[in-house]
């Protein structure tokens, strides 16, 4: 069973806008959890335009569910991490100025640095992800740094899916099938949605978690922030 993970950045988007507490992060996250999210991402970013490290630390304390924090491991993001104690974080190789996420990791150049991270997370305990572009090349070098899974970047599933699903899930597919291979976990997020969830699902063998964010926070504005976790859990059912 492929689990949702609700990724609450937009959530935080909002209140910083006006400053205060509204709309409130933790309830957002609760409520999540309430309404059947397996877990909850956030990826603080350095300017701390959205989710901000003091979320990070209240949200430790009150989750039941899995809690996924994103980041690019900065010192202070590995001290963050390590104090929190998520159950898994999942390395980016965003710059301090990105406005998404946009890349996955060159697994071959950034080897050894991937894997002195990843050591020193595992050694607390705390399975990691690499976010990885849908490169079966990639693959061997992501699993070479010790990695608990693999994080797929789906943006382009989802820009080339509206034209050509097939042509779409093909990389995605073979990416995930090496993966499987060398042992590692599945997990894939950026742009997945209700209309092109269901087949991305359908089709990546050991597909073991989605983290959701940007389309379902959109979703909630029209149809209910309750209404649109069951939608979407109901697409991975």
């Amino acid at each position: 069973m492929t689990r949702l993970s609700v990724n609450i950045n937009k959530i935080a988007t909002l209140r910083n806008s006006r400053g205060g507490d509204m709309p409130s992060v933790t309830k957002a996250a609760l409520d999540c959890q309430r309404f059947g999210a397996e877990g909850i991402t956030v990826h603080p970013r350095p300017d701390g335009r959205h989710i901000r490290y003091d979320d990070v630390r209240e949200l430790s304390r009150i989750l039941s569910v899995e809690f996924n924090i994103e980041g690019y491991p900065s010192r202070e993001f590995i001290d963050l991490v390590c104090q929190v104690h998520p159950a898994q974080v999942t390395l980016v190789p965003d710059a301090p100025d990105a406005i998404t996420s946009d890349a996955g990791w060159d697994a071959r150049a950034n080897g050894r640095m991937l894997k002195q991270i990843v050591s020193t997370f595992k050694s607390e305990g705390i399975r990691t992800s690499v976010f990885l572009n849908p490169d079966p090349a990639m693959v061997p070098y992501a699993a070479d740094t010790g990695t608990d899974r693999i994080e797929l970047y789906t943006e382009g599933y989802a820009r080339g899916y509206a034209i050509d699903p097939q042509a779409a899930i093909a990389p995605y597919a073979s990416t995930a099938a090496e993966a499987v291979r060398m042992g590692l976990g599945i997990n894939a997020g950026h742009d997945l949605s209700l209309e092109n969830l269901r087949y991305f699902a359908d089709h990546i063998a050991g597909l073991d978690e989605v983290s959701i964010g940007h389309a379902l926070i959109c979703d909630a504005l029209y149809l209910g922030l309750e209404n649109t976790v069951r939608l979407y859990l109901r697409e991975l059912r």
